[in-house]
Formats: structure tokens, C-alpha cells, sequence
């Protein structure tokens, strides 16, 4: 009898160890919680760091897109990310008649994959230390490693650093970066 209830018990810590892992891992972002089996345009809205971000998803049109079964990886700009771009930036993409250089600025912060810090980390070390990082908006990032800080370079010279990594997701995981990446101009 003893024995079996150390087996009970022990399942039960395990189980109960097993619930509290998998709903502890994400991190909070702009003051929320970020669910992991909710999607990246779910999560994202609920960020107070990231209305600019999701106003922009919904002016391009990419929701639906974002809200798919993925995987992606998207590396996210803070609404400070955006507001650091020279003045009137924002407002001028966000304007109908941009809607194509707008989708190409967000897609280029979106990768087809659910790649993690770790498997990034090992991706720039297999490289030597810089690894290209292609976008499903065409640009290929360069991302750098220092002192664990993840650091993404755009093809403008533009470079951000991710400062919440890891944020899991229904349909990939997020990245929170300091810049808005720009594609060639």
C-alpha cells in the first residue's frame, strides 16, 4: 500500500511538474500574457508594446496570413522600434497606396519556420559566427550572437537586437526586436 501511494505520488508530481513547465516557459510581453496555444496575431494584440505592429499586420493584410497553421518565425518591433524611424514613416506605410512596400517591410521580419534562440545560436556558430537568415518577404537578415544577445542586420546596415526571445506560439514563436527591419531600397 505504501508503495503504491509513492507511485501515486510521485506520478502526480510529475504530472503536475509537467503543467506548470509548459504554461511557465513564455515570457510576458508589453504587459501580457502570451499563450502558447493561441496564434501570433492573437498574442500580438494583447502586447502593449506592439499596436503599431498589429495596426500595420491588419493595413497590409497579413492576419489571415498570420493566423495560418505556419510555422513562422517573427521577429517583432516594439511600437519604440517604430517610432524611431524618421518622422512620418509609419503613417506614410500605413497609407492604402503603400500596401505593397508595407507587406514587404512586415514580411520581411517573418521567416517560414519555428526557429528558436538555441537553434539560431547553433545555426550562427555552425557558420562561424554570422548566419543569413532568408525572409519570406525576399530579404536575407544577418543575424550575430554577443554575449547571448541575438543581433539581426538588415540589408540597409540596420540593426536590432532581440530583447524577449523564445515567445512560443500556436503557429511558431516570436522574438521581440529594438528595430524596425528595412528590405534594400
Amino acid at each position: 500500500m505504501l508503495n503504491s501511494l509513492k507511485r501515486s505520488g510521485l506520478a502526480a508530481a510529475l504530472i503536475a511538474g509537467s503543467a506548470v513547465a509548459t504554461f511557465a516557459a513564455n515570457p510576458m510581453v508589453g504587459g501580457a500574457e502570451m499563450y502558447p496555444d493561441k496564434n501570433i496575431v492573437e498574442n500580438a494584440m494583447n502586447s502593449a508594446d506592439h499596436e503599431t505592429l498589429v495596426a500595420a499586420v491588419k493595413a497590409a493584410g497579413l492576419v489571415e496570413t498570420l493566423q495560418g497553421e505556419g510555422p513562422f518565425t517573427v521577429f517583432a518591433p516594439t511600437d519604440e522600434a517604430f517610432a524611431a524611424l524618421p518622422e512620418g514613416t509609419v503613417d506614410t506605410l500605413l497609407k492604402p497606396e503603400n500596401k505593397e512596400q508595407l507587406v514587404k517591410v512586415l514580411t520581411c521580419h517573418v521567416v517560414s519556420a519555428d526557429a528558436m534562440s538555441s537553434a539560431i545560436q547553433k545555426m550562427i556558430a555552425d557558420d562561424g559566427g554570422e548566419h543569413d537568415v532568408p525572409t519570406v518577404g525576399g530579404c536575407t537578415l544577418k543575424a550575430k550572437e554577443m554575449d547571448g544577445t541575438i543581433m539581426l542586420t538588415d540589408e540597409e546596415g540596420r540593426t536590432a537586437h532581440v530583447t524577449i526571445a523564445d515567445v512560443k506560439q500556436s503557429n511558431g514563436v516570436i522574438h521581440v526586436i529594438d528595430k524596425v527591419l528595412l528590405p534594400a531600397s
